[in-house]
C-alpha cells in the first residue's frame, strides 16, 4: 500500500465577493453533498492504520498517524505505546525507553493498570545491558497477564466465547514467550549465578502450567535438560514437539518459521537425532532454498552421521561414502550462497571452509558442473516418468479431459 495522501478541500467557501447565482438556480442535493466537510477519521481508524504501517515497516508514515492521535488525545495509552514501538523499530532506543517507562509505575503518567506489553518492550530494551532489570519487567508482565486471564471483568460482558478464547490464547502465548526469554537470560548472562538452575525450573513450570503443549516452552525445557546432562528427557521434549509439527500443513499460519525449524535442527544435532534434524532442515529448504544456515546444518549433519566406526544413519541404504558426498554437496552450496549473498556470519563460513578442507583430504572433491547437470536431468526424469503404467494412466487422463 502506498502513502496516504492528505485530503484537500476541492470546493470554495461562499463569500460576498463570489458571483451571484443565475436566477432560479438552486443547489442540488448532490452538489450540497460535495460541499459538506468530510468527517475526520476516528481515533480507532488512525491507530489501525498506524499498526498496519508498522507491520509494513513504514515507520515514518506510521509516526505521522500516531502523532495525529496524540494531538487529539495526548493520554491515549494505545497510541503512546505504539509511538514507543515506532521509535524502537526506527532505532531511537533511548526515546522508546522513555516512552515505555512513562507507561509503567512509578511514572505519574502511567495508566492503571499498566499495559503488560509496555513491560515486555522494556524487557527487550534492557536485555542487552541490564539482565536483572529485563527479568523484572518480564516477570511483571507475566504476573499482569496471568491476573488478567484469571479475572472476569466488565469488559468481557459484550464479548463472544470465541473472542474470549482467542484473547486468552494470545495472552498464553505472551506468557510463554516471556518465560522462555527469562530462561534464555538465566542460561546465558546469568548462567553462573547460584540460583540459575532453580529459576529456570520454576519459570518453565509456570510456562507449561499456562500452556502444557506449547512447543516453544517444550524446546526451552529441552535446552535446560541438555545443560543438566539429561539427554533422554531432552529427547522426549523434542520428539513431542516434532509430533505436533508433523500435523501442521505447510500453508498454515501456525506452521513453524525457518528460524524456528533451524533452531530445532541445531538442538537435534546436539542430541544426535539426525532423522529429525534432516526432516526439519528439509522443511526449511522447501520454504526457502537459498537459506545459508539450512545448507550448512544439512552438510554438518551428514558429516556427523559419517563419523565413528559405526556409521550413524537414519536410512539403512546410505553408505559412509554417500554421506560424505552429500555433506560435500551441501557445504559447496552453502559456500556459494554465502558468497553471493555476502552473508554476515563469518564463524559459519570458517566452519564450512574447515569441513571442506577435511573432505578434500578424504578425497571427496566438489562435484563437477557437468556431472551436476547430468544428475539434475536424471532426477527430473525420475520425477516425471516412473514406469510404463504411469504413462498409460497419463494418456487415459488426457483422453478423458
Amino acid at each position: 500500500m502506498g502513502r496516504t495522501k492528505t485530503k484537500t478541500r476541492s470546493t470554495r467557501l461562499m463569500s460576498s465577493s463570489a458571483p451571484e447565482a443565475p436566477p432560479h438556480a438552486s443547489i442540488s442535493p448532490k452538489g450540497a453533498g460535495k460541499r459538506a466537510k468530510k468527517p475526520a477519521p476516528t481515533i480507532e481508524a488512525l491507530i489501525a492504520k498506524a499498526q498496519e504501517l508498522v507491520v509494513q515497516c513504514d515507520y515514518d508514515l506510521a509516526r505521522q498517524f500516531v502523532d495525529r492521535v496524540l494531538e487529539r488525545e495526548g493520554g491515549n495509552v494505545e497510541a503512546r505505546e505504539l509511538k514507543g514501538v515506532v521509535e524502537m523499530e526506527s532505532g531511537d532506543v533511548d526515546i522508546a525507553k522513555e516512552i515505555f517507562l512513562s507507561l509503567v509505575p512509578p511514572s505519574s503518567t502511567a495508566p492503571v493498570p499498566a499495559p503488560p506489553s509496555a513491560h515486555l518492550y522494556l524487557a527487550q530494551l534492557y536485555s542487552d545491558d541490564d539482565a536483572r532489570a529485563a527479568l523484572q519487567h518480564y516477570q511483571t508482565a507475566v504476573s499482569a497477564l496471568l491476573a488478567k486471564m484469571g479475572s472476569k471483568g466488565k469488559e468481557e460482558v459484550d464479548k463472544t466465547s470465541d473472542m474470549l478464547e482467542e484473547e486468552e490464547g494470545e495472552m498464553k502465548k505472551m506468557v510463554v514467550r516471556a518465560c522462555c526469554s527469562m530462561v534464555d537470560i538465566w542460561m546465558t548472562d546469568l548462567c553462573f549465578e547460584p540460583e540459575a538452575e532453580a529459576s529456570c525450573e520454576e519459570i518453565l513450570r509456570q510456562a507449561l502450567g499456562t500452556d502444557p503443549d506449547n512447543t516453544e516452552a517444550l524446546l526451552s525445557l529441552a535446552s535446560v535438560r541438555m545443560s543438566q546432562q539429561r539427554p533422554d528427557d531432552a529427547e522426549q521434549c523434542v520428539r513431542k514437539v516434532w509430533s505436533m509439527w508433523e500435523e501442521i500443513a505447510a500453508d498454515s499460519p501456525s506452521h513453524p518459521t525457518p528460524p524456528t525449524l533451524l533452531s530445532f535442527a541445531r538442538l537435534c544435532l546436539e542430541l544426535e537425532l539426525f532423522d529429525l534434524a534432516l526432516s526439519s532442515i528439509s522443511r526449511t529448504l522447501e520454504m526457502d532454498d537459498t537459506e545459508v544456515e539450512a545448507w550448512y546444518l544439512e552438510g554438518w549433519c551428514f558429516w556427523l552421521m559419517s563419523q565413528g566406526d559405526e556409521v550413524r544413519k537414519p536410512w539403512e541404504d546410505m553408505t559412509k561414502e554417500d554421506m560424505l558426498r552429500d555433506a560435500r554437496d551441501c557445504l559447496d552450496t552453502c559456500l556459494m550462497l554465502h558468497t553471493n549473498q555476502q552473508h554476515p556470519d563469518e564463524q559459519l563460513l570458517q566452519h564450512v571452509q574447515e569441513l571442506l578442507r577435511e573432505l578434500e583430504a578424504l578425497g571427496v572433491h566438489a562435484t563437477p558442473p557437468d556431472e551436476e547437470a547430468t544428475l539434475g536431468n536424471a532426477e527430473e526424469d525420475d520425477e516425471w516418468v516412473d514406469d510404463d503404467e504411469e504413462l498409460d494412466d497419463e494418456d487415459e487422463d488426457v483422453e478423458m479431459s
